[in-house]
């Protein structure tokens, strides 16, 4: 009886999972069993970071905030006839054991080798009506990677202000900040022969900032339930400047026992660079992007499914073009075995908003002459399953394929010197990278386990595959076919530890020689590498504390993109001190 249950709820998933027809939406709050996407994220230069960070704007759960509702009860007496007599009393005492006290704010400060200094702190005053607040953070390095002969020092700072009210039935919050980021264009190639007066006369330094102005609002008792927009200016000291305003909105309408949600989207942006690689006019660019997604939810006992569709309406401003696109936003989820099984698929599409600053996120040392294009990705499909295999070991993994046109590639730009002739700008020794679009296919794996040996002890493994197919380029440049982590955390009374192993397949790049047509370049294959981390620190009291990290252990030198070494190994220490006002 039990095999023929499983077969019939295994028929009914698969049937669903072929509706894609629908759009419409969601019930009641409930667990939802979406899939998993693994991001291993790394900076392009490992730097120690501080082992007590939050996030500059935290959520707070609005709930424990609104004030409680008076409740009356009244009790209905029966007399009933009882022949229970209780026995004696004992006095019992309780444990004396301390407890934690967590406090709201704090500060911290550290210092390392590579004269890196590190300070961070969060402040802010909360009532059951409102809370203000800020966060700072500063971290520098003086430099010293063997071999370079240009400055290679960094500085990265941050302010985040934000203001938050809520009530019974809504609540809203206003926020701003600005970031700089100091770096050079170091990576130049190393045992190749410049001149040494070239070598005197660069200024290879590039300043990024990015400041921007934000809200949200939620509303409980209303169809439109939340709301956010932003403003952004990015720009640097080469007189690139980008400018965005990004508006959500969210809309729910009850019809009986279902729910049809609604997302609507309006994406305004426009930008321009001084110059192009080559010194001539820079290229501007301007984009509108509007559209709504609503969706409708079948929710079982056993299952779920998700039917939507994305509705968008794109224009290129500067290119003069424009188009309405639909995409698939179809979900499902099938709970095989409570709480141990779950199977997930599903297919989705979107286009992506390509900008300035979200590629010097993926490489810094991208030069200030970009070609910004959208990527358009029609679809992207897939099937996985999370769950345990046992109490205290738990799983999840997917298998997916999609299409991505127009997707950003990073690659070398070429050198404009030999090593003797002069450059305008310290970027064009073949030290930054440009960006070329092509459509790709990708065939992806992701799987991560996570392992609970007791409650001061758990691991963790993430692993990703890609196998990436390109329709125009050679190679999918710069991008790595396996990263993945191996993480292990020990948290005691007083002190903790913890452990994590950064893995990165090998990237193919272009080498253009100078004066060489891109058609007589080489491919060059950058290296895989390991990357060993380890942390550490004592609470001395509830209030204060002291903590250490060592990146980058075995000291290796590694290239995240060519020619650009990392530090090698890494020490910093800190304390943090935690109070209330």
């Amino acid at each position: 009886m039990k095999n023929t249950t499983l077969k019939i709820r295994f028929a009914f998933f698969s049937a669903l999972l072929g509706i894609s027809s629908f759009t419409a939406f969601a019930q009641q709050k409930v667990d939802t069993l979406k899939t998993e996407e693994i991001r291993v994220v790394k900076p392009y230069t490992p730097t120690i970071s501080d082992a007590f960070k939050i996030q500059s704007i935290p959520n707070l759960n609005q709930t424990s905030l609104r004030p409680k509702p008076e409740v009356n009860y009244s009790i209905f007496s029966v007399p009933v006839a009882s022949t229970f007599t209780p026995s004696k009393g004992k006095v019992k005492t309780l444990g004396t054991g301390k407890k934690e006290k967590f406090y709201q704010n704090y500060i911290t400060a550290g210092f390392g080798n590579y004269g890196t200094p590190l300070l961070e702190s969060y402040i802010h005053s909360q009532t059951r009506s409102n809370d203000i607040g800020g966060f700072f953070r500063h971290q520098s390095s003086q430099g010293g990677i063997p071999d370079v002969i240009v400055d290679d020092n960094y500085a990265d700072t941050r302010i985040d202000l934000y203001y938050k009210a809520f009530d019974r039935d809504y609540s809203w919050q206003v926020n701003g900040g600005y970031q700089n980021n100091v770096f050079n264009f170091y990576g130049l190639p190393i045992g190749d022969d410049f001149d040494q007066a070239l070598i005197d006369g660069l200024d290879t330094k590039q300043v990024l900032n990015n400041a921007y102005l934000g809200g949200k609002f939620n509303l409980e008792d209303s169809f439109f339930k939340s709301g956010t927009l932003e403003l952004t200016n990015f720009f640097d000291t080469y007189s690139s400047n980008e400018f965005r305003v990004l508006t959500k909105g969210n809309f729910e309408f009850p019809i009986a026992t279902e729910l049809i949600t609604v997302n609507a989207l309006i994406d305004y942006y426009n930008g321009s660079f001084d110059k192009d690689y080559f010194d001539n006019n820079g290229p501007a660019y301007s984009f509108f992007t509007g559209g709504i997604t609503p969706n409708f939810t079948i929710l079982r006992d056993d299952f779920r499914v998700d039917l939507g569709v994305k509705l968008m309406y794109n224009s290129d401003i500067e290119r003069s073009e424009s188009d309405f696109k639909f995409y698939p936003n179809i979900h499902g989820s099938f709970n095989v075995v409570q709480d141990v099984l779950v199977l997930l698929a599903g297919v989705e599409g979107d286009i992506k908003q390509n900008t300035y600053n979200k590629l010097t996120q993926g490489n810094s040392f991208v030069s200030p002459t970009l070609d910004i294009r959208q990527t358009d990705m029609p679809y992207r499909a897939y099937f996985g399953a999370k769950g345990k295999f046992s109490s205290n070991m738990g799983f999840s993994f997917n298998v997916s394929y999609g299409e991505e046109n127009n997707k950003p590639l990073y690659l070398q730009n070429q050198t404009r010197t030999d090593g003797m002739m002069p450059v305008t700008y310290g970027y064009q020794l073949g030290n930054s990278f440009s960006v070329i679009y092509d459509d790709i296919t990708n065939l992806g794996l992701e799987g991560v386990i996570t392992l609970d040996v007791s409650q001061r002890l758990n691991f963790g493994l993430a692993l990703t595959y890609n196998n990436y197919s390109t329709t125009n380029e050679e190679e999918a440049w710069n991008l790595p076919s396996f990263f993945g982590t191996l993480s292990a955390d020990y948290t005691a009374d007083k002190w903790y530890a913890g452990a994590q192993l950064y893995m990165r397949g090998a990237t193919k790049e272009l080498l253009v020689p100078f004066g060489e047509i891109p058609e007589n370049g080489g491919i060059i294959t950058n290296d895989s590498y390991l990357d060993f981390n380890l942390k550490g620190g004592y609470n001395f009291t509830d209030q204060l504390a002291a903590f250490v990290k060592f990146n980058n252990i075995t000291g290796e030198n590694y290239e995240t993109f060519l020619y650009y070494q990392v530090q090698g190994f890494q020490a910093l220490a800190g304390v943090t001190y935690k109070f209330d006002f």
